[in-house]
């Protein structure tokens, strides 16, 4: 009995990781219908970038693996850090404040079970 693993990586999120991963951890473990279902209600922002990057996946597994979408579960999700984008904000008295935009790098393994 050969489980297949399917992959798909989003490269730069534009959350930082600690935002990503509270969402992320909800659909660990879960079938693919529940995890789309709680990626589509969640009010984060980030959740839409989450379902497209878990499509992906399903799309990979689908075409390229020919898979039962409905045997799929979310074995891993993870999420590390990608580039920090530095900007500067002008304060007073010729000062400079660093501002930081995080980016993420999501990583989402599937899973057929049967």
């Amino acid at each position: 009995m050969i489980n297949k693993e399917v992959k798909a990586i989003h490269k730069m999120l534009r959350s930082s990781p600690q935002k990503v991963n509270l969402i992320v951890k909800d659909i660990r473990k879960k079938k693919i219908s529940e995890a789309i279902n709680i990626l589509k209600f969640s009010q984060k922002r980030v959740s839409v970038d989450i379902l497209k990057t878990l499509n992906s996946a399903v799309a990979n597994a689908e075409n390229n693996n020919n898979l039962d979408i409905d045997k799929l579960i979310v074995k891993e999700v993870y999420v590390g850090k990608s580039i920090r984008l530095k900007r500067f904000n002008p304060q007073s008295k010729g000062r400079a404040h660093k501002i930081i935009k995080p980016y993420s790098r999501l990583t989402v393994v599937l899973e057929e079970r049967l």
